[in-house]
């Protein structure tokens, strides 16, 4: 008996279900463009860096000057290594906003100890690490046990940290020259091309690559992804979420401690008043870099494209003749359209 006799509904030609199979597979430019960035998210914010140096490359002859590329490099150097400690908090869908705080104390640390208390570098440095696992122990733990949302928990250390500071240092700025010659080594230059790179950019470059091995090749990488991606599923599959989220606060601490190595061989001083930018530019670069602030979807490599992006439009803006004021204004519209891209690209098909 036929087909037709048995369901009493005609049979549907094959060369309609072609049809319909083209119709489904078809797609629009935009839609291409939204699934390419969804694969390769570190696209975008690769073709703004691009952009943004022709712009003011044309605008101020003296932007591509080596003397203000080895400028941008050095400033780069801090946001950069805050970010890869951004990146890891916020593709497990959560966010720091004590970083720059946790960075100002734990560059206090090292100074005070190395300068005023007459401890010898290595043991100031050591030290200075031990506060900044410390601090990220804090906001890990209560994340994990008290379960309190990462931005309430690091908006509060924020305050915390920004007291302990001023309580170190008692508002004071240790200048380099009081400091041991290693703990400002991260300032110390060498030429290549004629641009002045710090050690302080082979240590953040340095940092770079070991943080991508790790997201990249190891299991604790995998389920930092799957976590953010989606926690509970994260937790059927027996990843140990409490245990995981600790770790990457406790490594973002860690990553800070460097950064406040960094910071002190930038500003060539450790000073209580240091990195009045830094929360903002450190989420700005994550965010422009393509990893997205609801977690699971991101690169390394793209938050370090974010971080010079940052640094080329302050640069650039301030080569430009414009305030202080709208710089940061750019910044905070960088951040809003790197947001609204990010959902746009989140509607991809994957």
């Amino acid at each position: 008996m036929s087909q037709q006799a048995t369901t009493g509904i005609d049979p549907v030609p094959t060369s309609q279900l072609d049809l319909a199979q083209e119709f489904i597979r078809r797609r629009t430019p935009m839609s291409v463009i939204r699934g390419a960035l969804h694969r390769y998210p570190a696209i975008s914010p690769a073709v703004v860096l691009l952009i943004a140096i022709v712009v003011f490359g044309a605008i101020n002859d003296r932007f591509l000057a080596p003397a203000n590329l080895s400028l941008i490099t050095q400033q780069v150097a801090v946001i950069g290594t805050l970010g890869v400690a951004q990146t890891l908090v916020i593709l497990t869908a959560g966010i720091d906003l004590s970083v720059g705080a946790i960075m100002v104390f734990v560059s206090m640390v090292m100074g005070q100890l190395s300068a005023s208390r007459g401890f010898p570098a290595w043991l100031a440095l050591l030290i200075g690490l031990a506060a900044g696992l410390a601090a990220g122990g804090v906001n890990g733990l209560l994340v994990t046990r008290l379960k309190l949302p990462p931005f309430i928990v690091t908006l509060g250390t924020l305050s915390i940290f920004t007291a302990l500071t001023l309580l170190v240092s008692s508002g004071t700025t240790i200048q380099g020259n009081q400091m041991p010659d290693v703990v400002t080594w991260t300032g110390d230059t060498f030429r290549i091309l004629g641009v002045d790179i710090t050690y302080g950019v082979v240590l953040m470059l340095a940092l770079y690559v070991i943080v991508a091995f790790i997201l990249g090749r190891t299991a604790w990488g995998r389920h930092v992804y799957a976590v953010g991606d989606d926690l509970e599923a994260a937790r059927l599959t027996g990843i140990r979420v409490n245990a995981l989220l600790l770790s990457v606060y406790i490594a973002a601490g860690a990553i800070l401690a460097l950064g406040a190595w960094v910071q002190i061989g930038r500003s060539f001083a450790a000073s209580p008043n240091a990195g009045a930018d830094v929360n903002l530019d450190s989420i700005t670069a994550v965010v422009i870099g393509g990893t997205s602030l609801f977690g699971g979807r991101g690169t390394i490599w793209g938050t370090l494209l974010g971080a010079l992006i940052v640094g080329v439009f302050r640069n650039g803006l301030a080569l430009a003749g414009l305030d202080v004021l709208y710089q940061t204004l750019a910044v905070g519209v960088l951040v809003i359209v790197a947001v609204a891209i990010d959902q746009w690209i989140r509607r991809a098909r994957k």
